[in-house]
């Protein structure tokens, strides 16, 4: 393997004692013989996989930011226990990567100076714990949150090209620890095996745009209109969720329409709740607290009225936004009851703001009920039916006939042959930028959600999706643009040149290394020379 040619004994002294937990000089080592085995190049090749491990487990956990909300309100469910796990997850992340960055770069610098890479068995144990609680997390996301592999897959729409920019720089970089080891090494064939791998990576790096497709790589005069903005639930981000405060906050945010729930109470007033229980969003277990795990439609009107809807918005700020909240809104906030529907279609009415609902729960043994009631709630109010999007798919027909005038929202993709000028409503990941571009044409209306993050928001932007729900209507409202756009032409003149340089700098890396390991060579020739002729003398 790798000979140890010597090292400044305070440079030698900083890497050692971190990588190998040992407090050893360069002399010292010299002393020792010792040098980088093929066991140790194992170490170090692990150490490598497990960083890149951990480098794709942050992209993930950046990614999934996006629909984080929705695992705390589970999580809530479950346990009955709020905590913004998201910091959790950054934290432990931020962890491992920091500690298998600051490994791997230890063993670079080591190589560069030509140091034994002795990997410390703490070290060891710690990787490979590190390995498995990623494969775990990894392995729990395929479970539990199978979705979000299709997030990963459209956000590598918004990040691909740079991604394809940054791994060359990495691999760039490698190259010249790699060119070190490739000339001091002693093995012809681990020589050449190291030597095609580098060559074949980067080969395939320099070619990976071929693959990258971007619906953000366009001419700026094929740029689809800025999708309108659905508030989920209001502004949840500003106010307490599916309430008047969160549709007034809606409505400064430039929101089309307002997306909420409905339920029914146990004496017919429909009332705008998103769970089944009053839990999370409520203070019912202070109120009624041995009713607190019924569902909300076994309240009646009377009992809903006594309870707080607000705060548990200050207590438990499920969004850091809310920290930022002036005196007033939080005064505001803290008053806020739950709204029937009817309080909701007159501030809707007033504020020409469209409502589109789903009525819950879609179980209930009396469901048609729950139809009739709402749809009599909304005929009564006065409010110009077209501002009504209408999402329930249970006893749809009929309300095509009670109400002619209501927008029809669906759940689902068309069907063959269906009649243009649909709506739609899905998950964000259900729908391909060919299939958003395909809708447009077709003059079919696509809302999906929910989009919080600018890069999602900006590939769908750029795909042509008509609407987006959102839950952060006051930094989607700020975008004037996506925040990438190329035109093809630009985009190619940048991946040659990126792939240009890489070439030039990995060649002066080997040919620098190159003149370097050939100007240790005449003094170690040197020294075979006198050391063979003392051997001679001795023996004469």
């Amino acid at each position: 393997m790798a000979d140890p040619p010597g090292c400044c004994s305070t440079c030698a002294t900083c890497l050692l004692c971190p990588y190998s937990c040992q407090w050893i000089t360069a002399k010292k080592e010299k002393r020792k013989g010792l040098r980088t085995t093929k066991y140790d190049c194992s170490w170090f090749l692990f150490l490598f996989g497990v960083f890149l491990f951990t480098l794709v487990w942050l992209y993930f956990a950046i990614i999934i930011l996006n629909d984080f909300h929705n695992f705390n309100e589970f999580i809530f469910r479950q346990r009955k226990l709020w905590l913004d796990w998201s910091l959790v997850l950054l934290i432990a992340t931020a962890v491992l990567i920091s500690y298998s960055s600051v490994l791997l770069v230890l063993a670079l610098c080591l190589q560069l100076c030509g140091q034994p890479l002795k990997l410390h068995w703490v070290h060891k144990v710690l990787l490979i714990l590190t390995a498995l609680v990623v494969a775990a997390a990894f392995t729990g996301l395929g479970i539990k949150w199978a979705e979000e592999w299709k997030s990963a897959r459209i956000s590598l729409q918004a990040t691909g090209p740079f991604l394809h920019i940054g791994a060359v720089g990495g691999m760039t970089l490698l190259a010249w620890p790699l060119a070190s080891f490739i000339y001091r090494t002693h093995s012809t064939g681990l020589r050449v095996f190291v030597l095609l791998v580098f060559c074949a990576a980067m080969i395939a790096l320099y070619l990976a745009p071929l693959g990258i497709t971007s619906p953000c790589i366009m001419e700026q005069n094929q740029l689809p209109p800025k999708p309108a903005l659905v508030g989920h639930r209001g502004a949840p981000m500003l106010a307490p969720e599916n309430t008047l405060m969160s549709l007034h906050k809606a409505v400064e945010c430039d929101v089309q329409v307002f997306e909420t729930d409905i339920m029914v109470s146990a004496d017919g007033v429909p009332f705008l709740m998103h769970d089944e229980e009053l839990t999370r969003t409520t203070n019912v277990q202070a109120v009624f607290p041995e009713r607190a795990a019924l569902n909300s439609t076994a309240f009646n009107w009377t009992d809903l009225q006594q309870l707080n809807a607000g705060s548990w918005f200050l207590e438990r700020s499920p969004f850091p936004t809310v920290h930022s909240l002036s005196p007033g809104d939080r005064k505001e906030a803290a008053e806020q009851r739950i709204p029937s529907l009817e309080q909701v279609l007159e501030a809707a009415k007033q504020s020409n703001i469209s409502i589109m609902f789903d009525l819950r729960p879609e179980n209930h043994s009396d469901y048609q009920n729950f139809v009739n009631v709402t749809l009599e709630v909304i005929l009564q109010s006065g409010i110009p039916l077209e501002q009504v999007l209408w999402l329930p798919d249970g006893f749809r027909e009929d309300v095509k006939q009670q109400a002619p005038g209501v927008q029809h929202v669906y759940g689902r993709k068309r069907l063959e042959n269906e009649e243009p000028g649909l709506h739609v409503n899905l998950p964000y990941q259900d729908m391909s930028s060919e299939e958003i571009r395909q809708y447009r044409q077709d003059n079919i209306s696509v809302n999906l959600y929910v989009v919080n993050q600018p890069w999602l928001f900006s590939v769908l932007w750029c795909s042509g999706v008509s609407s987006v729900t959102t839950n952060a209507c006051q930094v989607l409202k700020e975008m004037k643009h996506p925040i990438w756009l190329l035109p093809s032409s630009t985009y190619f003149m940048i991946w040659i040149v990126v792939d240009c340089v890489s070439f030039l700098i990995i060649i002066w890396a080997f040919v620098l290394m190159k003149k370097c390991s050939h100007r240790r060579r005449p003094a170690e020739s040197e020294t075979d020379v006198l050391l063979t002729k003392i051997n001679s003398l001795m023996q004469e």
